[in-house]
């Protein structure tokens, strides 16, 4: 008998098993979906080798990094993550903030650099998978769109003006907008004409194309997809005919054009050496920024794609992906690493249908690191940063700032503050600006509560304010709608207002504060409208409320407002209008 119950019981295991150790997914994966995943991942494995070497440069690392990068954190997040087409990898944002941290601490690309690029990669990865482990996903609201977007702004204009440098041939010393741009500026009469040739012809192309090129092929026949993938293949393109010009005529060695120089082919060691307290407690703030910034941008990404798509994704497992995608990208490849726009862009266009995809571009990956290294040696910096600078332009967008202007003027000054911030301070500094603004802005809008007088429309029990609606009131009785929950911040104003309206209306006698909108009240918003309570009291006005909502209504038991209110507490405002009409008819019959 028990030879037979643990033989019944062996599936089960088998599928908890299962269940455990391999991702939904996989577990569920439709042979269907093979041909496009396979396809998917050679393209995306392809198109993205300019970009993961120019990225690995952004942040000051040498360029096969961004190979290394692309391998076993991919593979990572696709075993771990939720969303089925986001593509992981070293992307703009996560370069440039690690090239902002780790230049001021260590010389670009030495061994010292590459050791606190590593620590950083485990500390930031660190830090979000506790998120998701603690399911803080929440924290990457702390954001909003607005600032979000001046935060990227801001930041796509550093990564522009660092790759200046590239496109004109010239050495730059320093970071950051206060360094780079006057040494730029005093560098500009050394400009390698060459240089420029090369990287302004390619960042020209690629303009055109970009703007040109898909819908040009579309007007000509070609189908819609095969258009696109045209303009996604034009940068690799670029790149192996500058790479080809510079192998035909030396330009190299005959005019000092900068190239990728050796690059060392196979993979990297394994490297568990644990950083010292010192680094990480050096590195705990800016690793905290990198944090916020990723969540923000994988989690939107993520989104984004999951309701194209008509999918779900889990934001904490998201963040667990993530997380240990940069733990693993720190012990092999020392580069922090994200969801990236492009790289998910096209990764969809390209057919994507599940995670696979990302499994085949990490492994072909590694064929191209094992054995194509040697053609990457003379690769040209200058149309790697006509691909970064094309792809910061980008980014920066002043739409949603002549949005934000348009709609809400405190939100478009968070995003001028978030951008300007991150161009003059830095990004550690404008991230953190980034975070005051969301929540001043958000406090700026609490303590300016909009607040109606408001009146029945005839024959109905809505109410609605008088200044917009033709509405039926009541001599001598205010009825006010508070439009915003009660709290410290915006107790003067809304007594403010409610006095304004109360010396409007001099013969009111009662006063109806309708609630449906007031979600909380802190202990100094319950005392203050309790003295409020006793004033009117005094001054022969009754104070109502109505239309309180339960969770308010049981922390107001037991306080002295509710025990001493003058008046009384209505289930609705239309009740209120009744029981304070039929009284008036009362008096009126008296």
């Amino acid at each position: 008998m028990r030879f037979a119950l643990a033989r019944d019981t062996t599936p089960a295991m088998k599928s908890a098993l299962l269940s455990l150790w391999l991702p939904a997914w996989l577990r569920s994966y439709s042979r269907a979906n093979w041909p496009t995943d396979l396809s998917a991942g050679l393209m995306v494995a392809i198109l993205v080798i300019p970009q993961s070497l120019a990225y690995a440069l952004l942040a000051g690392l040498p360029p096969q990094y961004g190979l290394y990068v692309s391998i076993f954190p991919v593979l990572a997040y696709a075993w771990f993550g939720s969303s089925r087409v986001q593509a992981v990898g070293p992307v703009a944002i996560t370069a440039i903030m690690t090239y902002a941290v780790l230049a001021p601490l260590a010389v670009p690309g030495s061994a010292a650099y590459l050791a606190l690029a590593a620590a950083l990669s485990l500390l930031s990865g660190a830090l979000v998978l506790a998120c998701g482990l603690l399911r803080l996903g929440f924290l990457s609201q702390l954001l909003s769109r607005p600032v979000a977007s001046g935060f990227i702004s801001g930041s796509a204009v550093l990564i522009v003006l660092s790759q200046c440098k590239h496109l004109l041939g010239v050495p730059v010393a320093g970071h950051g907008v206060v360094e780079q741009l006057p040494a730029l500026v005093g560098a500009l009469p050394a400009t390698n004409p060459v240089t420029l040739a090369i990287g302004g012809g390619s960042l020209l192309l690629l303009a055109l194309a970009r703007r040109y090129l898909g819908g040009g092929l579309r007007r000509l026949g070609l189908a819609a997809a095969h258009a696109d993938f045209a303009v996604r293949l034009l940068p690799l393109l670029a790149l192996l005919l500058a790479t080809l010009a510079v192998v035909q005529g030396g330009l190299d060695a005959r005019y000092g054009v900068a190239v990728v120089g050796q690059i060392v082919p196979g993979l990297p060691p394994l490297d568990w050496t644990p950083p010292d307290w010192g680094i990480l407690r050096l590195l705990f703030v800016p690793a905290c920024t990198m944090t916020l910034v990723g969540m923000v941008q994988n989690l939107s990404m993520a989104q984004a794609l999951a309701v194209k798509r008509g999918e779900r994704i889990d934001a904490n497992a998201e963040l667990r992906g993530l997380g240990i995608a940069n733990l693993v990208a720190g012990v092999y490849g020392g580069m922090p690493v994200g969801g990236g726009v492009s790289r998910s862009a096209v990764n969809v266009a390209a057919g994507a249908q599940t995670q696979l995809a990302s499994i085949v571009t990490a492994l072909s990956t590694i064929l191209l690191v094992l054995w194509a290294a040697p053609w990457l040696v003379r690769l040209p910096l200058a149309v790697l940063a006509a691909s970064i600078v094309l792809a910061a332009w980008s980014m920066i967008d002043l739409a949603a700032l002549r949005q934000a202007w348009a709609y809400d003027r405190a939100d478009a000054c968070a995003w001028l503050g978030t951008a300007l911030g991150v161009i003059c301070l830095g990004v550690d500094v404008g991230i953190g600006l980034g975070v005051l603004f969301s929540l001043a802005t958000l406090l700026f809008h609490a303590s300016q509560p909009h607040i109606a007088v408001v009146g029945r429309l005839p024959g109905s029990e809505h109410f609605r304010n008088v200044d917009r609606h033709q509405v039926e009131t009541l001599p001598g009785v205010l009825f006010l709608r508070i439009d915003e929950s009660l709290f410290f911040g915006n107790l003067a104003a809304i007594e403010t207002r409610i006095r304004q309206k109360l010396a409007a209306q001099p013969d009111c006698r009662e006063l109806v504060l309708v609630m449906s909108a007031v979600n909380r009240m802190d202990a100094t918003a319950v005392e203050t409208l309790a003295e409020f309570n006793r004033e009117l009291q005094a001054g022969g006005v009754r104070l109502h409320l109505a239309e309180v909502k339960g969770p308010v209504q049981d922390r107001l038991q037991g306080t002295e407002l509710w025990q001493t209110l003058s008046g009384q507490v209505f289930l609705s405002a239309s009740a209120a209008f009744d029981a304070l009409g039929a009284t008036h008819r009362m008096k009126g019959g008296q």
